[in-house]
């Protein structure tokens, strides 16, 4: 089983960048789709991006897309996400996670628990 641990949210101002990065543990990590997914009070997970297990293949959500980039690093057991021209309605606690799939799924249900995540806030 794979754990994972989130880093890099903040507090940012509308149009600035955060990096979010994941570290996985375990030999079986680069065999995982891996993913994020944003939660915010009130509302149900979402999902953000995600990667196959080589990294050939990427989603994204369409509020998301020109703006973040997912990326990971097999090597390192590493996943990262690069947010740009952050909105406020961005802000929720990102978590990281495998999928079920190792093609990399749209699906939030293709989630598994994820990590502690990390907060992001975006203020106006």
């Amino acid at each position: 089983q794979v754990q994972l641990v989130e880093s890099g949210g903040g507090l940012v101002q509308a149009g600035d960048s955060l990096e979010l990065s994941c570290a996985g543990s375990g030999r079986t990590f680069r065999t995982y789709a891996m993913g994020w997914f944003r939660q915010a009070p009130g509302k149900e997970r979402e999902f953000v991006a995600a990667i196959s297990w080589s990294g050939g293949s990427t989603y994204y959500a369409d509020s998301v897309k020109g703006r973040f980039t997912i990326s990971r690093d097999n090597g390192r057991n590493m996943v990262h996400l690069e947010m740009n021209s952050l909105k406020p309605e961005d802000t929720a606690v990102y978590y990281c996670a495998t999928q079920s799939t190792p093609y990399g799924s749209r699906f939030v249900g293709d989630f598994g628990s994820g990590g502690q995540g990390t907060q992001v806030t975006v203020s106006s």
